[in-house]
């Protein structure tokens, strides 16, 4: 068993056009031996994106992780501060907490964004 952090996108293309994930993804997301998390970033990320009216989203998304067995990675005191030992390869905010997160909690992250390469942490093409 192994742990994942889904990056946002990868997240709405799941749960609203899972062909866009690759092979991999999909295996990955649908193998029921992971475990599988979503950050609270991404979530914060979403509501700000859903205020601009640049993105919409299930209102009972909580719900709809649980039913897809995606549990909510909260932040941490911990991860916040693991963001200053990060160099600023990326400089999105949400992006680098999850980078945190995933490096203190032993999570790969599945995400297309080629930005993460650079942090080290294992990762899974989205």
């Amino acid at each position: 068993m192994a742990g994942y952090l889904l990056d946002t996108h990868v997240l709405l293309w799941w749960l609203a056009e899972p062909e866009r994930l690759s092979a991999e993804a999909t295996r990955v997301i649908a193998d029921g031996a992971n475990t599988l998390y979503f950050s609270a970033a991404g979530a914060w990320e979403m509501a700000i994106k859903k205020t601009l009216g640049r993105l919409d989203y299930p209102g009972n998304l909580p719900e709809v992780l649980a039913e897809n067995r995606i549990d909510p990675l909260p932040i941490t005191p911990a991860h916040a501060l693991a963001v200053a030992d990060l160099p600023l390869h990326h400089r999105d905010p949400f992006d680098r907490i999850q980078v945190a997160q995933a490096r203190l909690e032993g999570l790969a992250i599945i995400t297309r964004d080629a930005e993460f390469d650079a942090y080290g942490v294992k990762l899974v093409q989205g």
